[in-house]
């Protein structure tokens, strides 16, 4: 006898809109995880324009937020960007997202148990879940959320061994002062990529480099960036993760299913992971109502293929010796650049 039609495991942002389109659909979700509350992440919070009417689809209002125009990709010689064609997209803090994806679940009845996953078991009718409270909860589906470096990957055996080649990391700070442009600008530096995000009164700057890189250090020597931030209060702590690159050797097991950053990584580069995560959400969801995992197989892959593709050619750029041609290529091939951007936008 199962306890849950569905169980979701992580509460964070692609966790709770699994559980969100679950109810919608009518099923009963049950979502575990340890944490209670809001809960933040080191991300760049941009949110592209491709999942703002996934937002709507979940009942997400786009308040506190500012809007994103487009992006700008900077060296200290010269800058390309691209407005997109089709709206903007919106720069949210990441709290105050998780915040009203809380605020719908718990409308539309979402139940939560706060415990640590220990153990999943795919295999039989059910989907089992152990916990740290030493309980045994199970489901006629579970859906895993659990982040990067999912657990619930590694105990159903779809984890692949991480790759050390290319390592990359992510740290994000906040800063006190007004956006100066509606686009997200992109500092390609020796270091790596930082990140500067336009948010409601402030900016989120996130860095994207190899391991040992830190965070004060490459904004010192961001040359305009680091003139813009002089003298500016920081409004967040310095947050880290990673490293990116996850892979799964499938994103089904039995009665479970990866989505979100669980279900495989390439790298924050693109900045299309919730856009990504929410459609996996509601994919996972219809593959479920249909009783069809390999179907979500099927459309994982093409939901995910152009962000694994560009993302995949980025990164091995921007880790070679190619890097500071990055912005001098785009620069003399601007429509080029405006077809990528558009395609990370959709």
């Amino acid at each position: 006898m199962s306890d849950a039609e569905l169980i979701v495991v992580g509460g964070g942002p692609v966790g709770l809109a699994t559980a969100i389109e679950a109810r919608r659909a009518g099923i009963d979700a049950l979502v575990v995880e340890p944490r209670e509350g809001v809960i933040d992440k080191a991300c760049g919070e941009g949110i592209m324009p491709g999942a703002i009417p996934a937002l709507s689809r979940l009942g997400v209002a786009r308040t506190h937020g500012s809007p994103i125009a487009g992006i700008d990709y900077r060296d200290p010689r010269r800058s390309v960007s691209h407005r997109f064609a089709g709206g903007p997209g919106l720069g949210m803090r990441r709290t105050v997202l998780h915040a009203a994806l809380l605020e719908r679940a718990a409308e539309l009845g979402v139940r939560w148990r706060h415990a640590r996953v220990t153990r999943v078991d795919a295999g039989g009718d059910l989907a089992t879940v152990w916990t740290d409270d030493d309980a045994t909860v199970r489901a006629d589906w579970l859906v895993a959320a659990d982040g990067l470096h999912s657990p619930v990957a590694r105990s159903v055996g779809l984890a692949l061994p991480e790759l050390r080649a290319r390592r990359r990391f992510g740290q994000r700070r906040h800063f006190g002062v007004a956006p100066w442009t509606d686009l997200v600008e992109v500092y390609w530096t020796p270091a790596g990529e930082l990140y500067v995000t336009p948010l409601a009164g402030e900016v989120g700057v996130a860095l994207l480099a190899p391991r040992g890189v830190r965070f004060a250090d490459a904004l010192a020597a961001s040359g305009e960036l680091a003139e813009r931030l002089d003298g500016a209060d920081a409004t967040s702590e310095l947050r880290g993760a990673g490293p990116f690159r996850q892979r799964t050797r499938a994103r089904s097991r039995g009665r479970v299913l990866l989505a979100g950053d669980a279900s495989g990584y390439v790298d924050a580069l693109t900045a299309e992971g919730l856009r990504i995560g929410f459609d996996q959400a509601r994919l996972a969801v219809e593959a479920i109502r249909a009783g069809d995992p390999a179907g979500y197989e099927r459309a994982w892959a093409h939901s995910t293929r152009d962000f694994r593709v560009l993302t995949s050619r980025l990164v091995r750029v921007a880790s070679s010796p190619l890097r500071g041609a990055v912005v001098p290529t785009a620069a003399t091939l601007p429509g080029r650049f405006a077809a990528a951007v558009e395609r990370i936008a959709r």
